[in-house]
């Protein structure tokens, strides 16, 4: 019998109805402005989806092209309910969603066990919605997929690093950093705060970044040093809060969409 980690915010923070989530996720995608290359590396928010989905919809929007390409993805958010050291891989074989199941590359998952900074702790995906958010987006615009959830804890950036450089592959493998920006300021400090975060994300200094700068800062921090390892490209898809799109404006939650690339140009 297939172990099967079962949606834990299916009906909160997105629709657990499958045809009203398709609708949902469709429209957010159809309204996405990006255009461009496809990217190696996405970060993008996950929040409920009436304050952020908009905002990640521009960073999954540019995946269209390559939807038949891309047969893997490394998925890495905050831990928000368990604390533990390095970061978890669970047991599981599929991770479901209200629009079905998804096959996870257990037999990359487990090569990584050698790290002394990856661990199975199946409780640390239990409950969280930074990986879960994800996943109706990336079956929306992708074909057949595999999936490696990673759920970052206490970690450095330099382990995460060397966990993405395990499994950053090619062409075929795409890699998403699940955050969210700051959280709880009122609207003029959190877009000045966001901005600024925004800027050392695109300038790829990691150093830059905190946690309270973005509950996703650790994993953010790893994708810089491979960018800067790799020479990506980073650019800026969206900036918003949660003021700009469902809520008030005195306690916000920022929400970024972000893609890395190799910088080359359109018509290369």
């Amino acid at each position: 019998m297939s172990n099967i980690r079962a949606p834990a915010v299916a009906g909160t923070f997105y629709p657990d109805d499958p045809h009203i989530l398709q609708q949902m996720v469709n429209g957010f995608l159809n309204h996405a402005s990006t255009k461009g290359r496809a990217p190696k590396a996405i970060i993008a928010p996950h929040a409920g989806y009436i304050y952020s989905g908009a905002v990640a919809a521009n960073a999954y929007h540019l995946l269209a092209s390559v939807r038949q390409k891309i047969e893997r993805v490394v998925l890495l958010g905050p831990s928000h309910h368990v604390p533990f050291l390095g970061l978890a891989i669970c047991n599981a074989d599929y991770y479901a969603t209200p629009l079905g199941d998804i096959h996870l590359d257990q037999a990359a998952a487990q090569q990584l066990l050698d790290l002394p900074q990856v661990s199975i702790i199946d409780q640390a995906h239990a409950m969280e919605h930074s990986l879960e958010v994800q996943l109706p987006f990336l079956q929306m615009v992708l074909d057949e997929f595999s999936l490696i959830p990673l759920v970052v804890g206490d970690a450095s950036a330099e382990q995460v690093s060397e966990v993405l450089d395990r499994l950053w592959g090619g062409d075929e493998t795409l890699i998403v950093i699940s955050s969210d920006l700051s959280h709880f300021h009122d609207y003029p400090q959190a877009k000045r705060l966001d901005q600024l975060t925004s800027d050392a994300i695109i300038g790829l200094h990691p150093e830059s970044i905190q946690t309270q700068d973005a509950c996703g800062g650790i994993p953010i921090r790893g994708l810089l040093l491979q960018a800067l390892k790799r020479h990506l490209h980073a650019e800026l898809l969206d900036l918003r809060n949660s003021g700009d799109t469902a809520g008030s404006r005195d306690r916000v939650v920022g929400y970024g969409a972000y893609r890395f690339d190799s910088g080359a140009s359109d018509a290369a």
